[in-house]
């Protein structure tokens, strides 16, 4: 709502950045479902005290090549045939493994809003350490720059954003 640096008050100036953390929360609020991919802030704890910041696509990746093999919690296995339908009829009464996301040897990945590089590299770089053999195909709705990240998240309209394509 302001079109040049003159027409800029404190009212305006205060009006947009509470937009912003308003659109941050949102963001946030769409994680709370999660039981294990809840938060890309770790505050840190009384020995490390230090504040990070651990991508949410970062903490997918590690729970796939995860070598413990646990059930990943927020990461579901969706049967697709009439034998998956019957060993998942099944699992009710007996004890039936869910396969693991790790098991394949092709992981894919798409990312709905857009990826940056440094993702893709982020992806290509943790596959190739921690599951080795593992073929990865990150694939996406858009390759994303810092500028169009910035746009994208602070749409107007965030289903219907202005990309001019």
């Amino acid at each position: 709502g302001c079109d040049s640096l003159l027409n800029l008050t404190s009212k305006k100036a205060t009006d947009a950045v509470d937009d912003i953390f308003r659109s941050l929360r949102d963001i946030a609020r769409a994680r709370m479902h999660m039981k294990q991919f809840n938060s890309i802030h770790n505050p840190g704890s009384s020995t490390h005290q230090a504040a990070s910041y651990k991508p949410l696509l970062k903490q997918v990746v590690e729970e796939i090549c995860n070598p413990d093999r646990s059930d990943p919690v927020d990461i579901e296995h969706m049967s697709s045939g009439l034998t998956d339908l019957l060993k998942t009829g099944f699992s009710m009464f007996m004890k039936v493994n869910r396969p693991h996301p790790g098991d394949h040897p092709l992981l894919i990945i798409f990312m709905v809003g857009g990826v940056t590089v440094s993702e893709v590299k982020m992806v290509k770089d943790l596959v190739a350490t921690r599951k080795p053999g593992t073929q990865v195909i990150v694939l996406s709705s858009a390759l994303l720059t810092p500028r169009s990240a910035i746009e994208l998240l602070f749409a107007t309209d965030r289903l219907q954003p202005d990309t001019d394509i």
